[in-house]
């Protein structure tokens, strides 16, 4: 049997909304056509009519779901190396707690709407919750490991947990610049030249990781310290973390470079005339929770780059919902149209996992899920919009 769900308006995120639109879906929740009123077209069956804008499941490009049991736990504002601190001081818990607080925050996201997620792993926890849950998760199993004699062992460690991961798609990816030497970047590129390798890394969310590159002063040198690393095998570029990393990169590989808080607008340019393919991924309640700023994103919008919506994790949010991120985008950036918002939190983010055939866009033979955003002003999001996950 067929389903015939109407609204004010239906966006599609591939292309333009429409208004008074009907979606037609099978049982098995598979669009079959997105039918316009004003084409004088008719249905056969019962329409279900919403108040509000119908779009597509949400694709949330970044997020830490193995840390869901820092909920809280870390005050906001205190900068990234405060933060990062916090994190290594907190993560180990009862892996039964970790266990739960995954479980719960997984059925959270997918009532919030998402039906796809870019996951940062450093252990095997998440698996089970993964092959369980509705939503559809790509594994980003992270390196961490700024001493080179280490790189090896890291890069080894990181294999057998992507190993470990399967069937589940999955990547061996970087951390961020200041967490990641140059000789396992080189072991990363080396694997990415010969195998499927989607890459994420954390950039720029700090003035101390631009700190550490440009002239080794910062928030890092000291965080080294008390890990007991001796630095002086790092030498001071003169140059940003992107600038120095970006050439480190395979051409093979897509990247997806998150949070961007500090990147300038010649980083941006460089990153731009790298031949790299790269896109961006913004997390705003992330940015404010940790450092108290957003992206200059008008800057990125200069350029000819796809741009993704994540939460980055519960650590540093309150909540892991798409809608929230794209509230606060709308708050700080008023200009910043929803239609062009809603495809960084759709259709983009699926093109990047390369799910795109079944998510990110309400077209003929995909299953991307719908969402009925309510409270709305005509095309535009409000301060009091609502998500409704309707399929």
């Amino acid at each position: 049997m067929l389903r015939y769900l109407s609204a004010d308006y239906v966006f599609p995120a591939s292309s333009e909304p429409v208004k008074d639109g009907v979606v037609v879906l099978n049982e098995s929740g598979e669009v079959i056509d997105l039918l316009d009123p004003n084409q004088g077209l008719t249905t056969p069956g019962k329409i279900e009519y919403y108040q509000g804008i119908i779009v597509p499941g949400f694709v949330n490009s970044h997020c830490h779901l193995e840390l869901s049991h820092l909920h809280g736990k870390i005050p906001q504002g205190t900068g990234l190396v405060t933060f990062v601190k916090a994190v290594i001081s907190q993560r180990t818990a009862d892996e039964e707690e970790v266990l739960t607080a995954m479980k719960t925050n997984d059925q959270l996201m997918s009532d919030n709407g998402i039906v796809a997620v870019g996951d940062i792993s450093n252990n095997h926890f998440s698996k089970s919750v993964k092959e369980n849950s509705r939503i559809y998760y790509h594994t980003f199993v992270e390196l961490l490991g700024f001493d080179p004699e280490k790189a090896e062992t890291v890069f080894n460690k990181a294999l057998k947990l992507k190993f470990d991961f399967a069937p589940l798609p999955a990547s061996i990816v970087p951390h961020a610049p200041y967490s990641v030497s140059e000789k396992l970047f080189g072991l990363l590129r080396e694997y990415s030249e010969s195998h499927r390798n989607l890459c994420s890394m954390h950039n720029q969310e700090s003035r101390a990781e631009t700190d550490l590159f440009m002239n080794k002063s910062g928030g890092f040198p000291d965080f080294y310290k008390m890990l007991n690393l001796d630095l002086n095998f790092f030498k001071a570029r003169y140059q940003s973390s992107i600038q120095c990393i970006l050439p480190l990169f395979s051409a093979k590989q897509r990247t997806l470079l998150v949070h961007n808080t500090y990147t300038s607008p010649e980083d941006i340019g460089v990153a731009s005339a790298s031949g790299k393919e790269i896109t961006w991924c913004f997390c705003p309640n992330a940015n404010l929770y940790i450092e108290g700023r957003l992206p200059d994103i008008d800057k990125f919008l200069a350029y000819d780059f796809k741009i993704t919506v994540g939460t980055d994790s519960l650590a540093s949010n309150d909540k892991l919902c798409i809608l929230s991120e794209l509230k606060v985008l709308k708050e700080y950036f008023p200009e910043l149209p929803f239609s062009q918002t809603i495809r960084w939190a759709t259709l983009n983010g699926a093109e990047f996992l390369g799910i795109d055939k079944r998510f990110g866009s309400i077209e003929k033979g995909k299953t991307p899920g719908l969402n009925l955003i309510e409270n709305v002003g005509g095309l535009e999001l409000t301060a009091h919009s609502t998500i409704k996950k309707l399929i």
